[in-house]
């Protein structure tokens, strides 16, 4: 069985409950309020940008130029593909930059970035790959699961679906998902306990926010 694998056989159940969820089944038919999108537009922006600090610390940490090299793109595709969508949808949504710059991150997106970057800073490579999995591989699923559920067809949040369906996405998944693979191999078990509690955790954690802009929570 491949790490990735095992980390994912004990969060299924909490994936399941993101489909589920009336954030994200609502942005799949296109019936959610506007004013929710918008709350998580702002709050997922500034999430963002921790998380490419996130990607950033495992340049800094990594033990070769390849490593250090994807590393650095996923910092940069972070803030200039992903968050490229979130502009977009921010001029639709008359949210202006001022407004973002001025924004406060919720309780519980301070407590999910703080606890990735606290995670990353502490450990190693696989440490840092682990903590920015769920996320990552997670909006990929819940892109896919909407697409065919819904279709993307006269919905205002397509290019949201789009985005964590496209190649590029999915190419940037499959890396991260290879490389948790190639450090996960091998290691002891009190390491790998450690590191299916973070994949556990930011799991929860990912729910907790989806939850956050449902609710439209500071």
């Amino acid at each position: 069985m491949l790490f990735t694998d095992e980390l994912y056989s004990h969060v299924k159940k909490i994936w399941g409950s993101y489909y589920e969820h009336p954030f994200v089944d609502e942005l799949g038919s296109g019936k959610l309020d506007k004013e929710k999108f918008k709350y998580y537009m702002v709050q997922d922006y500034l999430y963002l940008l921790d998380y490419a600090k996130v990607f950033s610390l495992g340049a800094i940490k990594s033990e070769d130029e390849e490593t250090m090299a994807k590393f650095s793109s996923l910092a940069e595709g972070t803030l200039h593909t992903e968050m490229a969508t979130h502009r977009k949808y921010m001029e639709r949504l008359g949210i202006t930059k001022k407004e973002v710059e001025n924004a406060k991150p919720a309780l519980a997106n301070l407590a999910y970035t703080h606890y990735m970057l606290a995670v990353s800073y502490a450990g190693g490579i696989i440490e840092i790959a682990v903590s920015v999995l769920a996320c990552l591989w997670s909006y990929e699923c819940i892109g896919k699961h909407l697409y065919n559920k819904y279709g993307i067809q006269d919905n205002f949040y397509a290019e949201w679906i789009e985005t964590y369906i496209s190649d590029e996405y999915h190419e940037l998944t499959i890396w991260l998902l290879e490389l948790v693979n190639k450090y996960g191999e091998g290691i002891n078990e009190k390491r790998k306990e450690k590191l299916i509690d973070i994949f556990v955790n930011t799991s929860r954690l990912e729910y907790i926010f989806w939850d956050m802009a449902y609710n439209i929570e500071d």
